[in-house]
């Protein structure tokens, strides 16, 4: 059998009350909370600028490292289909609207052999980079490598974030 409480239920209403914390009046007034989001924007622009920038303290974790750098710089210094692939995938979105199916075919072909073609490209980049960090990295782990570099090269190279470093066709 079970023991007795010794005390009556309590009304939902005091629960509640008990439950729920005192109200307090805000804690900053209006031009406060203002002031606060103002330095709160500013503070996001300098991290995104230095994000931007490279700077090592303001990079994700999987952007870090010498390693990474010397991938960025890599691929940032040679000219790569896999670039030119959105601006392709854009034309071949408004051929595919056109009245006239021999264009409609071509521009998949097209989308298809470009994306083809970007891939076969992101597997010897991902090779020639893997082989240089190991040469000039002899102790650094390149497992994610190939792939970190071939989704870099996949982006344009004014849309890629941390900024390009370097100029196409310059020495590394």
């Amino acid at each position: 059998m079970a023991e007795k409480k010794n005390r009556p239920t309590p009304k939902r209403r005091d629960v509640e009350k008990m439950k729920s914390t005192p109200r307090l009046a805000p804690a900053a007034t209006k031009e406060a909370k203002k002031l606060q989001k103002q330095q709160a924007r500013v503070l996001r622009a300098r991290q995104r600028d230095a994000y931007l920038r490279g700077e090592e303290g303001a990079l994700p974790p999987r952007d870090r490292g010498p390693v990474r750098r010397f991938v960025r710089n890599y691929v940032d210094s040679r000219r790569t289909v896999g670039e030119f692939f959105l601006p392709v995938i854009i034309l071949v979105l408004f051929m595919t609207v056109m009245p006239i199916m021999e264009i409609r075919i071509a521009s998949i072909f097209l989308m298809y052999g470009v994306l083809i073609i970007s891939v076969i490209d992101g597997i010897f980049i991902g090779r020639k980079v893997k082989r240089e960090v190991k040469s000039r990295f002899p102790d650094a782990e390149t497992k994610g490598i190939a792939m970190y570099a071939w989704l870099r090269s996949t982006q344009m190279r004014r849309l890629r974030a941390p900024l390009p470093h370097v100029k196409r066709g310059e020495k590394i």
